[in-house]
């Protein structure tokens, strides 16, 4: 099926209303982008902020009369339809495009994460084969390769790793394939939870070594390696959290958190840890520590 698409740019507070209208012409899908580079970190419960400038895309079938979506634009948005550009979009197998640029990649001395559509690199390596589906978690993004490598850097064998917010459960993935014991994944999202399972068996770990959780059905374990690859403001408040499921002398990694976040996201898990100073990749940073 082929496509046409309109862009406007738009202010924060004129961009609902071109969105709507955009909607009620008939538009397949209605994208919001950054149009000026201004990061927006962790907004407050309940809101969803937009960037100063904002980008609209709007999609339609291409045998959409874009001349009149135009004048109804004007007509109905008045002051705040401002510049356009309307043009074909390439008819692509999106997902098949999106595979092409996804290559395996090499965490520490062993640890591989591969596509599971591809060959691996090395045989004798530790694999992870990993096909995201619908949850984060492909090692791509620095916040994961953090945890990633330093999972590689522990000797974890017959340990129990707990992974709060697990994603699509890489990090549970590779330290079974370290030598670790068991793993339990927590989070709250259903499709991570089904991403974990489905991920986990593609690389043959049986399911009594690999349990996955909502928050409240969250099992009494004592981990001795912990992580959580969330966001600062969620890993502050879930110190005490964390804090109960880790063994004293348990290991302790935190990620998602930007530089100028470390400080206080460590100063929270002092009480129970204690916290070396944070790993930095790309401006975001792992913290580590052991429970005290």
């Amino acid at each position: 099926m082929s496509w046409i698409q309109i862009k406007l740019d738009s202010t924060a507070e004129q961009a609902e209303h071109l969105e709507d209208s955009l909607l009620e012409l008939g538009a397949c899908a209605v994208t919001l982008q950054d149009a000026c580079d201004q990061p927006l970190y962790e907004p407050e419960l309940g809101t969803t902020p937009l960037w100063n400038q904002t980008r609209i895309i709007g999609l339609f079938d291409a045998a959409t009369d874009m001349d009149s979506v135009v004048e109804a634009l004007k007509a109905s948005a008045a002051d705040h339809f401002s510049a356009h550009r309307v043009e074909i979009v390439e008819d692509k197998d999106w997902e098949r495009e999106w595979m092409v640029h996804f290559h395996p990649m090499k965490f520490g001395q062993r640890l591989w994460i591969c596509p599971s559509w591809k060959d691996v690199p090395d045989p004798d390596g530790v694999n992870l084969m990993l096909d995201p589906g619908l949850a984060f978690g492909t090692g791509t993004h620095p916040t994961t390769a953090l945890c990633l490598e330093w999972l590689e850097s522990l000797n974890i064998e017959n340990q129990l790793v707990v992974d709060y917010g697990c994603g699509s459960g890489i990090l549970g993935i590779a330290s079974l394939l370290l030598g670790a014991s068991r793993f339990v994944g927590v989070d709250t999202d259903p499709q991570a939870l089904e991403a974990s399972t489905i991920n986990a068996e593609r690389n043959h770990i049986s399911h009594d070594r690999f349990d996955v959780h909502y928050p409240d059905a969250t099992p009494a374990i004592k981990a001795d390696v912990m992580v959580a690859n969330i966001l600062a403001g969620p890993l502050t408040s879930l110190a005490p959290t964390l804090a109960e499921l880790t063994r004293s002398g348990g290991h302790l990694a935190l990620s998602g958190i930007l530089a100028e976040q470390a400080e206080a996201v460590s100063e929270a898990y002092s009480e129970w840890f204690t916290m070396s100073p944070p790993v930095e990749k790309e401006g975001w940073v792992r913290l580590d520590g052991i429970r005290k």
